[in-house]
């Protein structure tokens, strides 16, 4: 039982997604890759949306799929790209545009921002997940070699799908670049040969063409109007923009050498974020051509051949079964493959943020329980959509979107903050462009805002009442004194009694010190020829949950004052007191005054701006963090 716990909860790291390789920054031993290769694995999240972005766009658009597409690869080109071509440039270690939107809204805001993104990512990850799956099953299925029996079990197979990407991330692992360099290049061979395929197909039969242009002019009249719907239901493709996150987060892998290493890894990042972008554009609008003009309407809609499939339909119908088999199991790969690149972008995103804000217990910095916890919420996904890629793309296309818009408000702050007027009305543009897209996307399919509100109140719920229960921990990495601090201690501590006053940092009128002392003797009969040392704790930032703690001494007229800048003042006065002991070897004493006012009222100022209910608190803190009462700092209240 032992070894399974330890097992279960090793590998703890700040950011377990290290676990596969990829997402963290590789230490002096690990080995980086070419930009081409790292392309490749934020490519299994980006490509394989071909195994149904055409399919989704007939769906969504009909006949005007390949016009709707265009509109699509013109956002991506000139919205898209750009964008993260500069969250690239502010994120060099692969933090992405929600810890750039931390950075710009500091304090509360901030953090409860980066909870709704991270609501938003989550839907985008394990939508990822679990629409991937469900389409590599649905490839499965309507293979002509696959049993008969699994034409109804489209869930059971997704599911199994899931259980094997658990049981991969549960066991380890390391190789994921060359798997994916493997997987990408083979899938996009085969698209190739599939894309070429259809154009020969439509060139040796030009009514095709004739037939789909004159079903257009029947459906919407005249170009104007084609246009117009065009843009109109463009949103519904969003899925065709994946993978930009992803691209950022895999920077710390791309190889980079030398005294240049940074402006190196951001120029190669740059250089694969555009890659893949023009590579995917070139296949979503020559996929979109081949599968509106060759593949009858009826086949798109459910149930149909070409459902969440059409690519592979074409391979099939023109290219014979065992090429098509061919393509159905390089396409079931890489979209479970896809699945593991989520899965690593969820372990990057969560032990980074809310461990670090205390809105999630440890054990969330370790790989293992977090994988289990995704995988149970993907089973939960499954079962809820009963495995349909339709049903599924809308929540998908919605956590895309808010993080696409969310990168490009973050660059136009950030352009308008280094005062660069062009490109802040640039990306404010694209920022309005993009707004319209996800709120016109949320008007029309509105599930996907449903799925992602209950992925934020279940994370913000989760988060806060986390933060609650840890709210009596030290909340301290480090506490070091400087050099006038640690003599005031010593000098103290050779008398054989440390005596602390707390005093409210924002009173620091001198008589105030006099005052107080004089009322701390009076009331705990401190005697009057053993000297009082004032403690001082000001609050920084009452958001962070923990932080590194710096004590300074200084000499305010005659009195001697220890002094700290932190998160929350009792839980910094626990720590200070602690290591003080530990320092000295002397358990110090500590005087408080009651605080005043609704106890209610206090407790909730400790737990959102660090002050308020003082003593009881840090007598807590105390009691928790050392259970031996005689070595314990003594705290008195008068």
């Amino acid at each position: 039982m032992v070894r399974l716990r330890s097992w279960f909860l090793g590998e703890v790291t700040e950011n377990p997604s290290g676990h596969l390789g990829p997402y963290r920054k590789p230490t002096e031993t690990e080995h980086t890759h070419p930009w081409w290769k790292v392309m490749c694995l934020t490519g299994v999240d980006y490509f394989s949306t071909l195994g149904y972005q055409p399919g989704i766009a007939a769906l969504a658009a009909g006949t005007l799929a390949p016009l709707a597409t265009v509109v699509l690869i013109v956002l991506t080109l000139f919205g898209a790209l750009p964008v993260y071509r500069r969250v690239a440039r502010e994120s060099p270690t692969g933090e992405g545009s929600i810890a750039m939107l931390e950075k710009l809204l500091p304090k509360w805001g901030g953090k409860v921002l980066v909870l709704v993104l991270l609501g938003f990512a989550a839907t985008d990850f394990l939508i990822t997940m679990t629409l991937s799956a469900a389409d590599a099953s649905a490839h499965v299925i309507e293979n002509p070699f696959a049993p008969a029996g699994l034409d109804s079990a489209q869930v059971i197979v997704t599911l199994v799908l899931l259980a094997l990407l658990t049981a991969v991330f549960l066991k380890g692992f390391t190789e994921a670049i060359g798997i994916a360099v493997v997987l990408v290049g083979t899938f996009l061979a085969l698209n190739l040969v599939v894309v070429f395929v259809g154009f020969w197909e439509i060139a040796k039969n030009p009514s095709l063409l004739s037939d789909w242009q004159h079903a257009m002019t029947a459906q919407h009249g005249n170009p104007l109007m084609m246009i117009a719907v065009a843009l109109i239901v463009f949103p519904k493709l969003a899925l065709g923009l994946s993978g930009f996150e992803t691209g950022v987060a895999v920077m710390p892998q791309i190889a980079a050498d030398g005294d240049d290493a940074l402006p190196n890894r951001i120029r190669d990042a740059r250089r694969l974020i555009t890659t893949a972008a023009l590579i995917m554009s070139g296949f979503l609008l020559t996929s979109s051509i081949i599968t509106t003009v060759l593949v009858p309407q009826d086949e798109f809609q459910s149930g149909g051949g070409a459902n969440g499939r059409a690519l592979s339909y074409l391979s099939h119908e023109y290219l014979g079964e065992v090429f098509g088999t061919v393509y159905d199991v390089s396409t079931i790969a890489i979209l479970w493959f896809a699945g593991a690149s989520a899965m690593a972008g969820l372990l990057n995103l969560v032990p980074r943020y809310l461990p670090k804000y205390g809105m999630a217990p440890e054990w969330a910095r370790a790989v293992r329980p977090l994988v289990l916890v995704f995988s149970l919420i993907a089973v939960a996904v499954t079962l809820y959509f009963d495995a349909s890629v339709d049903a599924q793309s809308s929540a998908y296309a919605t956590g895309v979107l808010v993080l696409i818009t969310s990168a490009s408000v973050a660059v136009a702050i950030s352009a308008a903050r280094n005062r660069q007027r062009v490109q802040m009305w640039v990306f404010s543009v694209i920022a309005v462009v993009f707004v319209y897209t996800t709120v016109t996307n949320i008007f029309e399919r509105p599930d996907g805002v449903k799925v992602a509100s209950f992925f934020i109140l279940v994370i913000m719920a989760v988060s806060f009442w986390s933060r609650v229960t840890r709210s009596f921990e030290l909340r301290t990495d480090s506490v070091e004194f400087d050099e006038w601090s640690l003599q005031y201690i010593e000098e103290a501590a050779a008398r054989g009694r440390i005596r602390i006053v707390c005093h409210d940092a924002r009173h620091l009128d001198p008589a105030e010190y006099a005052a107080k002392e004089e009322q701390q003797r009076r009331d705990s009969n401190i005697p009057a020829d053993e000297p009082i040392l004032f403690l001082e704790a000001n609050i920084r930032d009452a958001s962070d949950f923990s932080s590194d703690l710096l004590v300074h001494g200084e000499q305010k007229g005659d009195y001697q004052v220890l002094w700290v800048d932190a998160s929350a003042v009792p839980n910094s006065i626990a720590a200070v007191l602690l290591q003080i002991r530990n320092v000295t070897d002397v358990r110090p004493d500590v005087y408080f005054e009651w605080s005043e006012g609704n106890p209610l009222v206090n407790l909730l100022r400790f737990l959102f701006i660090g002050v308020g209910e003082v003593a009881p608190v840090t007598r807590e803190v105390l009691r928790r963090a050392e259970p031996d009462r005689d070595r314990r700092p003594n705290v008195h209240v008068g």
